[in-house]
């Protein structure tokens, strides 16, 4: 071949290299940069003259040395291909995207593929990255996700309180009903409404009565652990499963939130609302032959606070 044919030959291939929309770079066996086309300059701002032969970690701190050479190892030892997808790692490079105003990601999400290249030889010196931008798919991935988990939350949430709404609450009423019966472990359940809350409701309208019910589930989530499940039964009524808690446990946490709510008043345009809750406690027992007998127990606690007075705490006998 002619040095003017080689040079040609030279010429494409610097071409082809540079035309294509994906990063590529050849390491050799010491990870040596050998080959770095003209989308890796790009989006490094590394000139080809200043990384070729020298050691690709020097210049990328954020690829993890020891996690690359294990991937790299059976693509030089067994000549198998390795990948490596977004979802596992964002990405090899920590380049910015391509977008950084109108995008959602200020780096590139990559897909990479590393390839043996064998050498006249038959043996592999070489490996060849191929380096995918793939941030348009992952950030389209990743919107659908977060709506998705916004719909699931949506379906399980209260939108008035917070609060877990009564279809999802009783789903894990039913499953801490089993698992505390399979476990021998104690439970307790409160359920608790607002006191006299048509009166609310006549005097300030529907509006000053959601702001009781908000107040009241701020003051339910302050005083409940995390492991407690709070929910809203319905209207004013409220629900509150405690896991590994006894009834005498519950009070304490029943009398807390009775005492926040009395004196914890509700500022509603110009008026001031106080309201009280009555609270009935009833703790599981191994005779409870369905949760729906542990919720009736709870719920005439509660019927038994209302008819001795209201703002008052009662437990369901044993």
């Amino acid at each position: 071949m002619s040095s003017d044919e080689t040079f040609n030959e030279l010429h494409w291939q610097h071409d082809l290299l540079g035309s294509i929309e994906v990063g590529l770079a050849v390491l050799d066996k010491q990870f040596n940069v050998l080959v770095w086309n003209q989308f890796m300059e790009n989006h490094s701002g590394i000139l080809p003259s200043q990384i070729r032969g020298k050691c690709l970690f020097d210049f990328f701190k954020e690829i993890d040395r020891d996690w690359f050479q294990r991937k790299a190892e059976p693509v030089f030892n067994l000549r198998s291909s390795a990948f490596m997808i977004w979802e596992q790692r964002p990405y090899l490079f920590k380049f910015e995207s391509n977008r950084p105003i109108t995008s959602a990601s200020e780096h590139m999400f990559q897909n990479v593929t590393v390839f043996p290249l064998t050498s006249l030889n038959d043996q592999v010196e070489q490996i060849c990255l191929v380096v995918y931008d793939v941030t348009d798919e992952a950030l389209g991935k990743l919107q659908i996700q977060r709506l998705n988990e916004t719909l699931e939350n949506m379906s399980r949430v209260d939108g008035l309180t917070g609060l877990y709404n009564r279809r999802f609450w009783e789903e894990q009423f039913n499953l801490e009903y089993k698992r505390s019966k399979r476990a021998g472990h104690p439970a307790s359940l409160i359920m608790l409404d607002i006191d006299h809350f048509k009166r609310v409701n006549d005097t300030y309208g529907h509006p000053g009565g959601d702001d009781v019910i908000k107040m009241l589930a701020r003051i339910i989530k302050k005083s409940v652990r995390e492991t407690d499940v709070c929910g809203r039964y319905g209207g004013e009524e409220f629900a509150i499963l405690l896991p590994d808690t006894t009834a005498k446990q519950a009070r304490i946490v029943a009398e807390r939130i009775r005492k926040l709510a009395e004196h914890v008043p509700v500022e509603h345009e110009e008026h001031t609302i106080v309201f009280t809750v009555s609270l009935g406690i009833a703790e599981l027992q191994d005779s409870y032959q369905q949760p729906l007998v542990w919720l009736e127990k709870a719920d005439q606690a509660l019927y038994e606070a209302k008819e001795s007075g209201r703002n008052r705490v009662c437990i369901s006998p044993s």
